[in-house]
């Protein structure tokens, strides 16, 4: 009996051992619409707080407070420990399988972003330019051609608007891939438009990430009028 009740308690532990190891996805229900004045609020309720992560974690706090879900701020938080200090809000959600898409607004600084959610890693973020198959793009005749106009050409994040999503395609062996465009300028993020390059983020048929790959470029506007070109 003693043995029986021993095998119980261990099975019970692997069973909530295994259901921390598998989080719920990521889905809709983490979708919160900050108000306007969040953030003055939020600065007003946390500007003191030290050190930063006791500001981040003010500010997340203080989410609740301001109506955000349970869900909402538990995908801050998340987003929070794995971006390494970043507060982000999801501000939209679309659901492609088996990796999703999550556009997120960063308010301390006043940005969005996008993220490639529920594949493996659970969280990829599509503004990490150090992800990039850069080499791919150096290489490339069409950015050589670039240079020549543009000698200081560079890629930069893309401020997303939260309502275009990339477009998505069968990858290799049935995997899946989004594409995604960066703007290309010329040295400083508000420096001549030089058009933009397109990347594919590779996931495998089980949503295992697999890197990036250039795929081409489109050309800079006739017309530098410091305005960006439409999103990708």
């Amino acid at each position: 009996m003693r043995n029986a009740l021993l095998l119980l308690a261990l099975c019970a532990l692997s069973t909530v051992a295994f259901g921390q190891a598998t989080p719920s996805p990521i889905g809709e229900s983490a979708v919160w619409q900050a108000s306007s004045d969040f953030l003055s609020q939020a600065h007003s309720a946390c500007d003191k707080a030290t050190p930063s992560s006791k500001f981040a974690d003010c500010v997340i706090n203080l989410m609740s407070k301001a109506g955000a879900s349970g869900e909402a701020v538990s995908f801050t938080r998340e987003l929070y420990k794995q971006s390494g200090g970043e507060v982000g809000i999801m501000s939209g959600f679309h659901k492609v399988g088996p990796v999703d898409v999550a556009s997120v607004k960063y308010p301390l600084r006043n940005s969005n972003g996008l993220l490639l959610v529920n594949g493996k890693p659970r969280m990829v973020n599509a503004e990490d330019l150090k992800l990039l198959d850069q080499k791919g793009l150096q290489q490339s005749f069409q950015f050589h051609d670039l240079q020549n106009q543009f000698p200081q050409v560079a890629v930069f994040p893309g401020d997303r608007n939260g309502e275009v999503w990339p477009n998505t395609q069968t990858g290799n062996s049935g995997g899946l891939q989004f594409i995604i465009g960066y703007p290309l300028r010329n040295g400083c993020a508000t420096c001549a438009d030089a058009g933009h390059a397109l990347f594919t983020w590779n996931f495998d048929p089980s949503g295992k990430f697999k890197g990036t790959s250039f795929m081409g470029m489109t050309p800079a506007p006739l017309s530098q009028s410091g305005q960006s070109a439409p999103q990708q």
